[in-house]
């Protein structure tokens, strides 16, 4: 009371016992938790922690009527996530913890990544407070002459992802309907352009939104399917024993063999086909078709053990791929025995990721060419505006030829246009589907397998179209209802759903691929770029140079890639970014331009180019932002 002055309100806690009961109406608090926080005489001034935190603007406005002496005010920032449950199981999540403030020696909340790119990129997306230092009077009065310095606060950096948020909406909204209507454990999606790697979309089911963290199914839980829970990928896994096969000249698709069954060397186990008792004496084309266990055993004993444990290795299993996820699974290739290393070669015993399957996949979509997945394109300092961090395509290796990924996928495609063929299902109009369904057993919380059409993980690893493979997709359905349907129905819709909307809406026009002269490219780096252009102008492709120099630094699609004929080539030169003309380009060319050329495009609408802010032929700094409108 001492404080209070004549003409002056007062700046303190006049009445403790009444001001606690006044604010008892409207902190989650009593009367006498309150008036202990306020009648503390050694201290001159008090905050009430989590009572006084995370006050909605309508509560701050009630007290504030109140108009009680002493009770100060201050705001705080709040992680939000417009979209919700937008890939929240990619994004992660941040929560909130109190900490002291070095500088005020108050008590504060800091946000803090818990899972996903939060987690992994928290310091850079954090940012920095800023804060005021004076000397004052014990009323908080600046005094006359005093030293004031002010430390402005420091934003966050700003990250933009591969992400196309309509692919993405297309996979959200198809497992949405899949878990209504099949209600499973769990599903996950992975969308991908194999000719960078660059992930378009990542989403599983039951999500959970990042505001409130309540999880949509109590069974689920909290990691991201496709990264960090390894799984046994059953007959996806013959994708890569096919490849392997065919590379290392062990591939007789005329052959016959006897299927059923197949006794495992030095052992009494026996592999038997899906259907129990197989098809009688067929060809292992055919066996592949039929996704037939055995015709795989009997491919092994031609391919060796040891030579199929290197070509896994070459795929990148047993490995992480790099993806920035904290908690990444490796998997376990098991190469102890024969009989896992053959159970592995159609799908059993041996873990990976389905992001391991999807980068093992890119190189049969990409012409042998392995491409590193990757989600995040850039990092930005708002501050200052600095490129921090750009990622571009990245290869892998090449675990196999061109001619081999070529026949591995006119295989494939017949999967789904043999009568024989497992993947019937997935078949889509207009469009020339090439993949593998898988059926695999899970491993139960006692150590052995579950059993039943309802107990099964069902899955498809497909590409499109095969011509000119533009998007790679996988979707897993965990223990689906099925109800008097396969378990390859699920899967299937989610599959067609998001496969056939997202070349629509990346403008693939599948009349154009069939018709197209097919045209494999040439290593053009260390070329002078103007002659590369010619070269390749003459066999009909467009070749976009992105800088001013004389020399190739770097090309995409990469050399010993197949392009068709009126594709783009982009070639990456030294020097100042020329900008070409726009319109009438696709998102995908438009995403690989901005990636060379190390700039910034902001795109509002969706289709091709109609519209762009800075005419042809300008000149633009690296970093800097381009504007179009499709």
């Amino acid at each position: 009371e001492s404080l209070t002055q004549p003409g002056r309100e007062p700046v303190h806690v006049v009445n403790k016992r009444e001001t606690a009961r006044i604010l008892s109406n409207y902190l989650n608090a009593t009367e006498d938790e309150i008036y202990k926080i306020l009648d503390q005489p050694d201290r001159k001034q008090v905050e009430f922690g989590a009572f006084g935190r995370k006050l909605s603007h309508e509560t701050k406005t009630l007290i504030e009527a109140e108009e009680l002496p002493g009770i100060i005010f201050f705001s705080d920032t709040k992680r939000y996530y417009p979209n919700g449950s937008f890939a929240s199981y990619l994004i992660g999540y941040a929560r909130e913890e109190e900490i002291k403030d070095e500088h005020t020696n108050k008590y504060k909340l800091r946000t803090v990544g818990e899972m996903g790119l939060e987690a992994y990129y928290d310091k850079l997306l954090e940012g920095t407070d800023g804060y005021e230092n004076y000397e004052a009077d014990r009323r908080g009065y600046l005094l006359p002459g005093a030293t004031h310095f002010i430390e402005e606060p420091r934003h966050g950096f700003n990250m933009k992802l591969t992400l196309a948020k309509t692919i993405q909406n297309f996979v959200d909204d198809a497992l949405l309907r899949a878990y209504e209507k099949y209600t499973p454990e769990e599903m996950v999606v992975v969308v991908a352009d194999p000719k960078t790697g660059g992930i378009l979309a990542m989403s599983q089911s039951p999500a959970f939104n990042p505001n409130t963290r309540e999880e949509l199914n109590s069974q689920s839980i909290w990691l991201n399917q496709a990264t960090s829970d390894t799984i046994e990928p059953g007959s996806t896994m013959k994708v890569f024993t096919l490849a392997t096969a065919i590379e290392t000249g062990n591939w007789t698709p005329n052959s016959q063999y006897k299927s059923g069954q197949y006794r495992m060397p030095n052992s009494m186990r026996i592999v038997r086909d899906h259907n129990g008792v197989g098809w009688g004496t067929i060809s292992f084309l055919e066996g592949i078709q039929r996704s037939s266990n055995v015709a795989v055993a009997y491919m092994m004993e031609r391919i060796g053990t040891d030579t199929f444990l290197q070509y896994l290795e070459k795929f990148g299993f047993g490995q992480k791929t790099g993806f920035p996820v904290s908690e990444e699974a490796t998997g376990v290739i098991l190469n102890k025995n024969k009989q896992d290393i053959i159970s592995t070669a159609f799908g059993q015993a041996s873990t990976v990721t389905p992001l391991q399957l999807v980068q093992g996949m890119t190189a049969i979509a990409n012409d042998g060419v392995m491409m590193k997945p990757y989600i995040v394109e850039s990092i930005v300092d708002p501050n200052t505006g600095e490129m921090i961090e750009k990622n571009e395509p990245t290869e892998q290796g090449t675990p196999i030829s061109p001619e081999t990924a070529e026949q591995v996928r006119t295989i494939l495609a017949s999967t789904v246009t043999s009568p024989a063929g497992t993947a019937k299902q997935f078949k889509i109009d207009n469009y020339n589907v090439a993949g593998k369904t898988g059926t695999a057993q899970i491993v139960n919380e006692n150590g052995t397998y579950d059993w039943g059409a309802e107990e099964f993980l069902y899955s498809f690893l497909g590409m499109a179209p095969v011509e000119n493979p533009q998007l790679i997709v996988y979707v897993a359905v965990q223990k689906p209802k099925l109800d008097g349907v396969t378990g390859s129905t699920p899967v299937s819709e989610v599959f067609k759903s998001v496969m056939e909307n997202s070349l629509k809406y990346l403008n693939i026009d599948p009349a154009n691929i069939e018709a197209a002269e097919k045209i494999e490219l040439e290593n053009y780096v260390g070329s002078a770029a103007q002659e590369a252009k010619v070269q390749l102008e003459e066999r009909g492709i467009e070749a976009i140079i992105t800088g001013e120099g004389g020399r190739i630094e770097g090309q995409y699609p990469a050399a010993g890639t197949t392009v068709v004929e009126g594709d783009r080539v982009f070639i990456k030169t030294a020097g100042t970014t020329i900008l070409p003309d726009f319109t009438g380009w696709s998102l995908r060319h438009l995403k690989t331009f901005e990636q060379l050329a190390n700039i910034r495009i902001e795109l509002e609408g969706v289709g091709y180019v109609i519209e762009q802010d800075m005419k042809a032929g300008s000149v633009i700094v690296e970093n800097g932002v381009i504007h179009l409108q499709l």
